[in-house]
């Protein structure tokens, strides 16, 4: 329901998990493989002397420093601000506002009614449940209309249909104490913390 971008964010993964393995397969290498590590060596000399060179090469007329550094420095600033983009659309589109209408009473004005009620009514009305392992509640912007998103981690054994129909009848309510209909969507998930507890019993 969020403009978070979900393929980018597994492609970095990706990218980011295959230089781990690659890394740490060839730490294994040289740690096991005395081949691996004299062609390291070889290896890793001959590429410091390349870059030795190419910091001898780029030096300023008449001075020892190289300009290398500062295409070196504003690759790096180019680098921090893309993370700074990256960073910032994760998550985004969450909305404060459920409702906002307009009031043509005695005094001309909105009636605005904050995303906190509809996510502190439903989280109170499913925190209390023992066939849950766990319930957010989170309000988006989707198109410009406010709706709530309902994640629910049911504990083994507990039907999705019957779970789904009990939170659209709290949903059901909700809307008629705000008195318009809210778009909702329920997601029914598993994970390991509903794979590994167990309900609650009475003794």
């Amino acid at each position: 329901m969020n403009s978070t971008p979900t393929l980018l964010n597994r492609i970095l993964i990706g990218i980011l998990g295959v230089k781990l393995l690659a890394v740490g397969l060839l730490l294994m290498l040289l740690a096991t493989v005395p081949a691996v590590a004299t062609w390291w060596h070889s290896w890793a000399g001959s590429v410091w002397r390349g870059i030795n060179q190419a910091f001898n090469d780029t030096r300023f007329p008449g001075r020892p420093e190289s300009w290398l550094w500062i295409v070196i420095a504003v690759a790096l600033l180019v680098l921090i601000g893309l993370m700074v983009a990256w960073i910032a659309q994760q998550g985004k589109g969450r909305s404060n506002l459920l409702v906002v209408e307009y009031d043509p009473g005695s005094v001309d004005g909105d009636v605005r009614i904050g995303g906190g009620v509809a996510e502190q009514a439903l989280k109170h009305a499913l925190g209390e449940r023992p066939d849950l392992a766990g319930a957010t509640v989170v309000t988006y912007d989707v198109h410009g209309r406010p709706a709530v998103k309902v994640k629910l981690q049911p504990r083994q054994g507990v039907a999705p249909h019957l779970l789904a129909a009990e939170v659209a009848a709290l949903v059901t309510a909700l809307d008629t104490v705000l008195g318009k209909r809210t778009p909702v969507l329920i997601h029914i998930g598993a994970g390991a913390r509903t794979r590994f507890s167990r309900a609650e019993r009475v003794r």
